[in-house]
């Protein structure tokens, strides 16, 4: 593979963090998730850090994170959802490495994160309503910087993590 790192975009629910970890051990990389790092790096957690700094302090914390993690080599990252919505972030993945937008449809959503209290963009509100909203407004951005997409509302997350290689290895 010609890009050294591959960078999992998508919305919340698509399962990234899952398919990631399983992706890097299979390719001996090292894993991240960019909201796990922010957590590291500030000691309070995300709905945390929404409600005291709001989304926007949220999302300069974010773009440092991810011009941080995607200059390292031999890495999966999987993001979170709106790491799109900044121009840089998206330059930075897409220079940096190969990017694998994994899609799920809004009704998946719902069912993988109904028990969530850690997506302060959901808590105690209609998820389904906020999951169209946020799918038309950032669709089209995920097909913009992605390589390579995978719809994750069927199969195993192996069965996943085994498409993702075959185009990796059709790429390089």
């Amino acid at each position: 593979m010609t890009k050294q790192n591959i960078f999992l975009i998508g919305p919340m629910g698509a399962g990234k963090t899952s398919v990631g970890k399983l992706l890097a051990s299979h390719l001996n990389f090292d894993f991240y998730d960019s909201d796990q790092v922010i957590e590291e790096q500030t000691g309070a957690n995300i709905p945390w850090i929404f409600d005291i700094e709001g989304e926007s302090g949220f999302r300069r914390r974010e773009a440092k994170v991810i011009d941080e993690l995607t200059t390292k080599s031999q890495i999966v990252l999987a993001t979170g959802g709106g790491v799109i919505l900044d121009p840089v972030n998206r330059k930075n993945l897409a220079a940096r490495g190969f990017v694998v937008y994994l899609r799920v449809s809004v009704e998946e959503q719902v069912k993988r994160t109904y028990r969530s209290r850690t997506r302060p963009l959901i808590l105690n509100k209609n998820s389904k309503e906020i999951f169209e909203r946020l799918k038309q407004e950032r669709e089209q951005l995920y097909q913009e910087v992605a390589d390579f997409t995978v719809d994750t509302n069927h199969g195993s997350v192996r069965a996943i993590v085994d498409s993702i290689l075959a185009k990796t290895e059709e790429y390089s």
